[in-house]
């Protein structure tokens, strides 16, 4: 079948008439769809990759089918069995069906294609997904953009796999743009590798034993507080109302999703002079950016030190940080099929903070607090558990009416994720740029980070009639991380004069 015969379309997506997929005969089926799956089977996952060729739509289509369309979700549909559980059951994949050329107004490319691919991303979100097939699609752009020659945007339904388990499959699916013969560098593992309360040798003194012991006492602690709040944000607990909170909780609202590109440099510059993470780095400038938006428009007060609590859920892997390094040596080795795919999430409520503080670094050291008292919590593993107790014993539409009352109850959505350490080739393409996002939690704002290369994309996806400014709200990402990156500098060298 030649480019000519792919599908091709305005803005429509046919939809199968049942909301939960077919039902089908006992030999058709294949493992349960998870709890987790079956939680956020309104969420869906956009990712955008430029590339700096046009698009070769041969090798685009039978590179798909040669590794992406052999991975088990992306070959499955969803399909109900005679107790009317959900299971995934294998289908023949025609990836024809998957690839999809818009029919955009010429004069709408020409006088501004990054808009004409913006407007049509969003316009998705408004959109269902065909259940009669895998849940997944390829939207291409064959025109140059301000960022890329070509482009494609990957809608890919959020039970088919994590944000950890979808990295794997990108990794595994891309090739050194260096070197197409073999596999994308990894991302370096974290410097600890045993467990954060590993016990300590006989050999460590008394003081090593007690502060271990006393490790459990904070954990523990810990661990009820958070549960406490966890179950207070379910009954009556809401973030007060700020520019970022939705009004309307009409869940239909049309997402506008947005990128702007960061220097991971200068990240790592602030990591460095901070001593704390890329993540406490990425949570400082989120603050910073917040701020810096909600007291522009609102005219409100900036007094140093007065502070508005907002929450974010944090959606969390559970895999152990080797997992991403073993799955694609199973794939490298031929064992894809031994790899576990799927949604294997917990999450957090992770405290944001809108505030003017005259040292930009205090939106660092705010965030570096928070993280470090969250890690001292098995909060991420009672909300996964917590979620399958629910789920089992009050079924779906219990289970998923207290996850979206949560999550209404909360602000903004938060993920960071650590994308490949050099240029890749999809499918014989050049990838420029890397631009995660999604849509579905019921939040009028959801902030996405994610690293490529040189740089951290900062992806947004917001209610569109909410955020009628967002590049505004872009530009003040870039501002914050900027005045914080210089107030390092200074920081830099007061130690070197000292």
């Amino acid at each position: 079948m030649d480019a000519a015969t792919l599908r091709k379309r305005p803005l429509s997506v046919k939809t199968a008439a049942g909301r939960e997929g077919r039902t089908a005969p006992e030999a058709e089926l294949g493992e349960p769809v998870s709890p987790s799956a079956r939680l956020v089977e309104d969420f869906y996952i956009i990712v955008l990759m430029g590339a700096s060729t046009p698009l070769n739509l041969p090798a685009l289509r039978a590179g798909i089918e040669a590794q992406l369309a052999r991975y088990p979700h992306f070959r499955s549909i969803q399909v109900t069995d005679k107790d009317g559980n959900l299971r995934w059951a294998p289908t023949t994949v025609n990836v024809d069906n998957h690839l999809i050329r818009p029919t955009l107004d010429p004069a709408a490319v020409a006088a501004n294609p990054d808009k004409a691919v913006e407007d049509y991303v969003a316009s998705l979100s408004t959109l269902p997904m065909d259940r009669s097939q895998p849940l997944w699609e390829f939207h291409l752009f064959d025109f140059p953009t301000s960022e890329a020659t070509s482009t494609a945007a990957i809608r890919v339904h959020h039970s088919l796999g994590d944000g950890m388990s979808l990295l794997t499959l990108l990794m595994a699916c891309t090739r050194s743009a260096a070197d197409p013969t073999r596999l994308p560098a990894m991302p370096p593992l974290p410097s600890r590798t045993g467990a954060i309360y590993q016990r300590p040798r006989p050999s460590a003194g008394v003081l090593a034993i007690v502060a271990w012991v006393w490790s459990f006492v904070v954990l523990a602690w810990h661990t009820v507080v958070d549960v406490v709040g966890f179950f207070a944000t379910i009954l009556f607990l809401k973030d007060p109302h700020t520019l970022f909170k939705r009004v309307n909780h009409a869940e239909t609202q049309r997402k506008r999703i947005v990128h702007r590109r960061l220097s991971l440099d200068d990240v790592k510059f602030v990591k460095n002079a901070m001593k704390c993470t890329v993540n406490d780095v990425l949570i400082g400038v989120t603050y910073a950016a917040l701020s810096r938006y909600h007291f522009r428009k609102s005219g409100g007060e900036t007094d140093t030190g007065k502070e508005i609590r907002v929450r974010s859920m944090l959606l969390v892997n559970l895999r152990p940080t080797t997992s991403l390094h073993a799955c694609v040596d199973m794939i490298k080795s031929g064992k894809e099929s031994h790899v576990k795919w799927g949604n294997e999430l917990g999450f957090i409520i992770l405290p944001f903070f809108i505030g003017m503080h005259s040292d930009p670094l205090d939106y660092v050291r705010k965030g570096k607090k928070v993280v470090d008292r969250k890690k001292s919590s098995l909060e991420v593993v009672f909300t996964h558990v917590a979620a399958e107790v629910i789920f089992k014993v009050f079924g779906l539409k219990a289970a998923s009416a207290i996850f979206h009352r949560m999550i209404s109850h909360t602000t903004i959505s938060f993920a960071n994720m650590t994308g490949p350490v050099e240029q890749v080739e999809f499918c014989g393409h050049p990838i420029v740029f890397i631009a995660p996002s999604g849509y579905g939690p019921p939040e009028a704002l959801t902030v996405n980070y994610q690293s490529y290369v040189n740089t951290i994309m900062i992806n947004l996806a917001l209610d569109e009639g909410h955020f009628p400014d967002y590049d505004e709200l872009l530009d003040d990402f870039v501002e914050s991380l900027e005045h914080i990156k210089n107030a390092a500098s200074r920081l830099g060298m007061h130690h070197r004069k000292a």
